[in-house]
């Protein structure tokens, strides 16, 4: 029996940009932590969440950064930056709230839940969201760099190339499904086996649909108005090849766009392999760019110092 139009406006869940914010926690001085404010309500799925981690008393809206974690699409938490992280304290993430940025940590549906593009809609929903309130939560979205890593770092390429950003910052990510296969490792890589991540992500094998791996990879998203990237990647990656890295900077290049591209000597996948101080040094040159692009009325460009 269908509801009466009664009942099923009673029961409707609110729209996420109208459901109060979490209370704000502290976990670090200088540092005000909203955890698990709802985003988005696809149908038939839980709720998405992100948390925001913000300066605890701004002077002005601050620059955002939406960060989307790795876990090839399948698995992974919004509370992640990769493993070498997790022993950081502060977190990678309070510390970029008391460099003065606010820190969207997106959910997004993982491959076992929907299939792409439901991902890239769902971090274009939560940019969306964010700029909805962002008058209430003291943010400048004008000023938003996406940040991702491994799989996160391909929706954040696709996101940075889909919507309007200031820049983008992705860490040892896919840019073209199509290429991944012969770019691995000899043995590595079956394009026809459909249980791979890129083929869960796709709802094919890699060979059997390259119209949906074309779709669903970032250097089939470039264009001209891309805005600046920072690019790092491990040169002795072994899931990921160096060279998908390289050829969505040459990709940039070639239209004209801003790009930086960093090889990362000796780091396998997530900078496996790297020291400590090396880890240290590609957040903190992140951090960099992610500070250049955020500055009002400023061109961000791809040339940082390296010391």
């Amino acid at each position: 029996m269908p509801l009466s139009p009664e009942l099923a406006a009673l029961l409707a869940p609110p729209a996420p940009g109208e459901l109060p914010l979490p209370p704000a926690a502290h976990p670090a001085p200088g540092v005000r932590l909203l955890r698990g404010a709802v985003y988005s309500a696809p149908p038939g799925i839980r709720p998405l969440e992100l948390d925001l981690w913000l300066p605890a008393e701004p002077r002005e809206p601050v620059p955002v950064i939406v960060y989307l974690h790795g876990g090839g699409w399948r698995t992974g938490t919004r509370t992640d930056m990769g493993p070498r992280f997790r022993h950081w304290r502060p977190s990678p993430f309070a510390r970029l709230a008391q460099a003065g940025f606010a820190v969207a940590s997106l959910d997004y549906r993982l491959s076992g839940e929907a299939l792409y593009p439901a991902q890239l809609e769902d971090v274009t929903a939560a940019k969306a969201w964010l700029n909805a309130r962002a008058a209430e939560l003291g943010l400048d979205t004008d000023r938003t760099v996406a940040w991702g890593e491994s799989a996160g770092a391909h929706l954040a390429a696709l996101l940075a190339l889909t919507t309007p950003v200031s820049g983008c910052i992705a860490w040892y990510g896919p840019t073209d499904l199509t290429t991944l296969p012969a770019q691995s490792r000899p043995g590595a890589y079956d394009p026809a086996d459909p249980t791979t991540r890129e083929a869960l992500l796709i709802g094919a094998a890699v060979a059997a649909a390259p119209d949906r791996a074309r779709a669903a990879s970032p250097v089939t998203h470039v264009t001209a108005d891309a805005p600046p990237f920072l690019i790092l990647h491990g040169t002795d990656d072994a899931l990921i090849p160096l060279a998908q890295g390289e050829q969505l900077a040459t990709a940039l290049r070639e239209a004209g766009a801003d790009v930086d591209f960093r090889p990362v000597p000796g780091a396998d996948h997530a900078w496996v392999g790297l020291p400590e101080e090396e880890v240290e040094r590609c957040f903190t040159l992140s951090a960099d760019f992610a500070r250049v692009c955020g500055l009002p009325r400023r061109p961000c460009g791809p040339r940082l110092s390296t010391e």
